[in-house]
């Protein structure tokens, strides 16, 4: 029996030396996840890559042939694999420059540590001159820039947020904007030992702490909260917060002592609230017409705010949308008003409910890495704008208060992620990803992004490779020998990048004459403090408990005292009008929090023809797309199909009964999903998750045959600030689908020749 990390639990395993005969939670799990059953059912599914293959019209015409996407593949050996790619790595930075290589990896695919898929390829690509970054995530675009500004540094406060057990025992009222989803309280990056997400709602509700989840899902908050939910037009969420900061201000509820001694710029924000701006009062009448929640509700629920001891929450979903920025500054606004920051179970939290690290004891140690070395090249982008540098090199734009330009990407290279699951308006996706002269992937699955490749190799999963791991802010951390061998000739990226490093002369810089093996030994080595087991009693363990802090209030030291403990924004200050910000003359995201209508919601004008709001959430059944083939995931699926949840009575608008396959639309495309029927969805909303491969008609791209939203969801910046994503919502409609149902592609390896 052996212990092994993934990032949305902590598994015992049993193995054959082929295969994982057996998966099981971990013993020490008091809430356990069921998608462990993905990882061994999907080691063998026969979407795995076996060997190296190379796109066929790449390796017969060259770089930059057309046909990516649709060229059957040809298998190579690994020394032709890597023949083809170091003389192409020569040939790009030779003629074009570190400056047209696109090191294009996301953090989730692994786990552990060493084998940390971006470092390795980050590593790499820095021995070989260079490449151009990306900055933030998806998750967090909006916030990652915002934040710094008005708070401070993001990263710092989910590691130090008020800890879930402080709100059990002082909170008497958790207000909680895009819910506290339990799906995705399971995961965190790197991996999480035990789950408790329902443990201590339960004794905080038990205590007599009341919750009110406001969002357009119900259970978008587990049920042992017993939350009252409040159900506002999904995008408006700035304007209930804005009606309830406009209460306190006329009311004289605000903490005006605290305003004046711990924030900057209230009474700008407050003339906006109290219409001398723009000639309109915030109120709670106002509120209504854009919200849906009645005026009476909002009075009293401010009212409710000020008489208790607080938590003002605002989930990561609410900033990944058009205009994000506003619910994260105006929920610091008004829980600023609320005058409880830094108190015990009072104040602002931003992103409980949205991972599992956030709320937990900092950890005092971090865990050894693999450096990356020294990236040589400034020139970066925000993640979600990939797309636009791909088709638009040399346009300027503006970002965060630079005046930047993108780069002439000639070569992708990819290891560790899926941009066909992140990125929206996969069809425009996928012409950008026509463009560049070669894309590299390094995976372990024929997903969307190697099926739109020139090489692929074959990488290994976590369970095929020595490792070990720990979650951000968990105290396990965990060795993670190999459980079987790899699958057909699949490689772990750092034996790849070795040999590539060979080819290409700085083997010596990139290895430093080391094995795997002899890297994880150093690196412990090299970290391990003192009273901790050597290297060889850790990895015949199954993990050591590192030390966490005690219960921690957020900015208890900073409420304490504002001049010995301020905060890192500008002024040291909350920030309820940032000066900075304001100069940057940004109409889409002004000085203090406002209200702009987003481009797409139930209030404007596209809603007349897409009369529904599409919430694309982060998936049940899986951690974004990993391992969408396995067993737990496939069960969920509708005739394969993804689900898409409705309310009984849109349904019935529609003619559309349970179990029906039906076409969602939209001017940007379509796709097919299996319908549910749910109350638990709000009226006028339907809810498709993320994470079904996508899978494209041949002869229309928009158009997915499996059911992945962001075929429908717009390819459109958060704001000129932060240039974030804005995939949450789209407006669309759903009708039957007529004729036969389309066979699925994703499940079978794309042809070879």
């Amino acid at each position: 029996m052996a212990t092994h990390l993934t990032h949305w639990g902590t598994f015992e395993s049993v193995s054959d030396g082929e295969r994982l005969t057996a998966v099981r939670p971990w013993r020490g799990d008091p809430e356990p996840m069921p998608l462990i059953e993905n990882v061994a059912s999907a080691q063998h599914h026969r979407t795995r890559i076996a060997q190296p293959h190379v796109r066929k019209g790449w390796l017969d015409h060259g770089p930059g042939a057309p046909g990516r996407g649709d060229d059957p593949f040809v298998p190579v050996s690994w020394e032709t694999a890597l023949e083809l790619l170091s003389g192409e790595l020569r040939r790009v930075y030779d003629e074009h420059g570190a400056e047209a290589v696109y090191g294009g990896s996301y953090g989730w695919a692994s786990a552990g540590r060493f084998h940390h898929a971006q470092s390795q390829v980050h590593r790499f690509l820095n021995c070989l001159g260079g490449y151009v970054r990306h900055v933030n995530s998806y998750s967090m675009g909006t916030s990652n820039v915002l934040m710094p500004h008005i708070l401070g540094e993001l990263h710092w406060m989910i590691g130090h947020s008020t800890t879930k057990t402080v709100i059990a025992e002082h909170t008497e009222l958790v207000v909680a904007f895009g819910g506290l989803s339990p799906k995705n309280s399971a995961v965190t990056p790197g991996g999480v030992s035990r789950h408790h997400s329902r443990g201590w709602v339960s004794a905080a509700h038990a205590r007599g702490c009341r919750f009110i989840s406001v969002g357009p899902l119900r259970d978008d908050i587990t049920a042992e909260a017993d939350a009252e939910w409040l159900a506002p037009r999904p995008g408006t969420d700035a304007a209930l917060m804005l009606a309830l900061a406009q209460i306190l201000d006329a009311e004289e509820l605000a903490d005006k002592p605290f305003l004046d001694k711990y924030t900057v710029g209230f009474e700008r924000f407050a003339e906006y609230l109290r219409g001398r701006t723009d000639g309109v009062v915030k109120n709670a009448q106002w509120a209504e017409q854009i919200t849906g929640i009645p005026a009476e509700r909002i009075r009293a629920l401010a009212h409710e705010m000020a008489g208790a001891r607080t938590l003002v929450t605002v989930s990561w979903s609410l900033q990944r949308a058009h205009h994000g920025e506003q619910p994260v500054w105006a929920g610091l606004a008004l829980a600023a008003m609320l005058g409880q920051i830094g108190l015990p179970g009072g104040g602002f939290g931003h992103g409980y409910g949205s991972a599992g690290m956030v709320g937990e004891p900092a950890r005092g140690l971090s865990i050894p890495r693999f450096p990356q070395g020294h990236n040589r090249i400034e020139t970066f982008i925000p993640v979600a704008r990939i797309a636009d540098m791909l088709l638009e090199p040399g346009t300027p734009y503006e970002y965060n208060g630079l005046h930047l330009r993108y780069p002439d990407i000639r070569l992708v290279y990819w290891a560790g992620g899926n941009p066909f699951h992140h990125h929206q308006d996969l069809a425009r996706l996928r012409t950008a990803f026509a463009r560049p002269d070669t894309i590299v992937v390094h995976d372990a699955f024929w997903t969307a992004t190697t099926r739109h490749a020139d090489i692929v190799l074959p990488a290994t999963m976590t369970i095929e490779r020595d490792d070990f791991g720990a979650g951000e802010n968990d105290p396990l951390f965990v060795p993670m020998p190999a459980l079987t061998r790899p699958h057909g000739q699949a490689r772990d990226d750092y034996a790849i990048f070795a040999e590539l490093s060979e080819k290409l002369g700085f083997a010596k810089e990139f290895t430093e004459g080391r094995t795997a093996q002899e890297w994880l030994r150093h690196l412990y080595d090299e970290w391990r403090p003192e009273g901790l087991p050597d290297f060889d009693t850790f990895w015949a363990g199954e993990g050591i408990e590192l030390p966490v802090a005690a219960e921690q209030v957020l900015f208890a030291d900073f409420r304490a005292d504002p001049e010995q403990h301020p905060l890192t924004t500008p002024t040291g200050r909350i920030e309820i009008f940032s000066e900075t910000i304001d100069s940057f003359g940004y109409s889409d995201c002004p000085g203090h929090p406002v209200w702009l209508e987003p481009a797409e919601w139930l209030g404007g004008p596209a809603s007349q023809r897409f009369p529904l709001q599409l919430i694309a959430n982060q998936p049940r059944s899986k951690l974004h797309s990993q391992l969408d083939v396995g067993a737990h995931s496939q069960s969920t699926k509708i005739a394969g199909r993804e689900p898409v949840r409705l309310h009984p009575q849109d349904a019935a608008a529609r003619g559309l009964r349970a179990g029906d396959i039906v076409r969602i639309v939209n001017d940007r495309g379509s796709c097919l999903a299996g319908l549910i029927l749910d109350d638990a969805v709000r009226p006028g909303v339907a809810q498709l998750s993320t994470g079904a491969w996508y899978d494209p008609d041949p002869d229309d791209a928009s158009f997915c045959r499996h059911g992945n939203p962001n075929v429908l969801t717009a390819d459109r910046p958060s704001s000129t600030l932060s240039q974030g994503c804005t995939g949450q919502l789209t407006l669309v409609e759903i009708q039957a689908h007529r004729g036969e149902v389309p066979e699925l592609a994703v499940s079978r390896p794309p042809a070879t020749a």
